[in-house]
C-alpha cells in the first residue's frame, strides 16, 4: 500500500473500510494494531503514536482461529492466560456473552461440533470477552454462507451497541460496510486511497434486512457509483445486431 491516506475513527465510532482486493485494506488493519510496520506517516491511538504491537485491542480474522483440542469456552477463556488477567472475571463475562448470542449449550463443545456460524461467533465473543476499546476485524464474515452472514452482522451490532468500543471493520461487502457503520471510508484500488468518506444516518439497532430501506440502498449506489468511476466495476455493453 504505497497512496496517500489520512482518516481518524472517534472514540465509541463503527468505522468500515471498504474496497477492491489489493488495495491495502488488510495492511491498513495490521499497521493500526502494530503488527506491521509502516514506512512513513504516523498512526496515532489516544495520544499515543503507534511503535510496537498494541494490548488494549481486540482482533478478529476471517478464519476463527479456534484451537481444536479446546472447548468453545475455554477457546474464549485463554485470553485470560496470555493476558494474565482475572480468570474468573473473564469466564463470567464469556458466559455472559455466550448467553447473548444464544450459545450457551454450545460452551463445551469443540470447534468441529459447531456450525461454521457457530465458531465464528465464539470467535466474535474472544475477541469481545476483555472489554477491549478498540476492535479491529478484517473480513470476519467472509467465510460464511449469506443467510448466516447477515445473523451474525446482527449480532455484532448487537454486542457493539452494549459498550461502543471503537471499531474498524475491513470488508469487501458494501452492503455489509453501510449495514454495521457509523462512517464508511472508500477506497481506491492498489497503489490504495481513501477517495470518499461516507456518513451513514441510518437509526439503531438497524433491521437484520435493509433492502426495503430506501436510504440504505442510496448509501449503497453511491458506493457503487464511486467503484464504478474507479474503474472496479465495469458495466455490460449491450451486444450489437446486425441486420443483413
Amino acid at each position: 500500500m504505497t497512496g496517500e491516506l489520512a482518516a481518524d475513527a472517534k472514540c465509541g465510532e463503527f468505522v468500515s473500510v471498504v474496497g477492491p482486493s489489493g488495495c491495502g485494506k488488510s495492511t491498513l488493519m495490521l499497521m493500526v494494531a502494530g503488527l506491521l510496520k509502516r514506512s512513513h506517516g504516523d498512526i496515532i491511538i489516544g495520544a499515543n503514536s503507534v511503535v510496537k504491537p498494541i494490548t488494549d485491542v481486540g482482533i478478529a480474522f476471517q478464519d476463527h482461529l479456534l484451537l481444536d483440542f479446546r472447548t468453545a469456552l475455554d477457546n474464549v477463556t485463554l485470553h485470560a492466560d496470555i493476558r494474565k488477567l482475572p480468570k474468573k472475571k473473564i469466564e463470567e463475562r464469556a458466559k455472559e456473552l455466550f448467553a447473548q448470542l444464544r450459545l450457551t449449550a454450545a460452551m463445551e463443545k469443540y470447534p468441529r461440533q459447531l456450525s461454521g456460524g457457530m465458531r465464528q461467533r465464539v470467535s466474535l465473543i474472544r475477541t469481545l470477552v476483555h472489554d477491549p476499546p478498540l476492535l479491529l476485524m478484517d473480513e470476519p464474515f467472509g467465510a460464511l454462507d449469506a443467510l448466516t452472514r447477515l445473523q451474525v452482522r446482527t449480532d455484532l451490532e448487537s454486542l457493539w451497541l452494549r459498550r461502543r468500543p471503537t471499531v474498524l471493520f475491513i470488508t469487501h461487502s458494501v452492503d455489509e460496510a453501510v449495514g454495521l457503520s457509523d462512517r464508511v471510508l472508500v477506497m481506491s484500488p492498489s497503489p490504495g486511497a481513501v477517495v470518499e468518506e461516507i456518513h451513514v444516518d441510518l437509526p439503531r439497532p438497524r433491521p437484520i434486512v435493509l433492502g426495503d430501506v430506501k436510504e440504505f440502498a442510496a448509501y449503497v449506489d453511491r458506493i457503487h457509483r464511486q467503484f464504478e468511476r474507479l474503474g472496479v466495476l465495469h458495466g455490460i455493453e449491450a451486444p450489437t445486431l446486425a441486420v443483413s
